[in-house]
């Protein structure tokens, strides 16, 4: 049986719920991490050294850090139908996998998501979040040009690219902030709304983190 420890209103949770249900994967989550605590048992039972999650554990296996954790349930699970064999398409989507952990996830979940959404009012840093806003713009820019020719970031089919960089939108396209008006990204943000597997992980209220940083 998969475990996955983490809660489920985690950015990074719930990208590897996403893809566990979209492989149609039987596991137990565990939640941790916020008001579940737990942090410290990961240490203690060697599931993960930083004490964070998610971390998935397989059959006495533990992996941690999400993207990890991705690449390996679409290795051993997956069939090829998200992180193909083939060295020349793996690089393509690990490309965009990178890109949304490196450019893509400090300029949102970091600068705008916290620094606008969890930080309390009285505490943002306007023109912190400003730039963040207008980086965030830019970037989502530069996948509209990549979706205008493909329906998902690496083609034509959903891969490791979408789940990466698309557990972002629903929540980009949720908060009260200026927004270019990008045709193909929201092409593509419909097309992933109508997943059952995104709709079930990925497109859950967060008002509880609203203006909250212990949390």
């Amino acid at each position: 049986m998969l475990t996955l420890w983490g809660r489920r209103n985690s950015f990074n949770v719930q990208k590897t719920l996403w893809l566990l249900d979209e492989i149609g994967l039987d596991y137990r989550h565990v939640p941790a991490g916020g008001g579940f605590g737990r942090l410290g048992e990961l240490r203690d039972r060697g599931l993960n050294p930083h004490g964070r999650v998610p971390v998935l554990e397989d059959d006495g296996l533990p992996v941690w850090e999400s993207h990890a954790i991705l690449r390996y349930l679409a290795a051993r699970y997956g069939a090829g139908a998200f992180w193909p064999d083939d060295p020349a398409e793996r690089a393509r989507i690990d490309g965009w996998m990178d890109w949304a952990q490196t450019a893509l996830q400090p300029a949102f979940l970091n600068g705008v998501f916290w620094g606008f959404y969890r930080t309390p009012e009285e505490q943002r840093d306007w023109p912190a979040i400003n730039a963040s806003v207008a980086r965030c713009a830019e970037l989502f820019g530069l996948m509209d040009e990549a979706l205008a020719s493909a329906p998902f970031l690496a083609g034509d089919r959903l891969t490791l690219a979408d789940v990466a960089a698309g557990a972002a939108l629903f929540r980009y396209y949720e908060l009260e902030i200026d927004r270019p008006r990008l045709p193909h990204v929201e092409a593509w943000r419909d097309r992933l709304y109508e997943r059952p597997a995104y709709r079930a992980n990925v497109m859950l209220p967060f008002d509880e983190l609203r203006g909250r940083l212990d949390f």
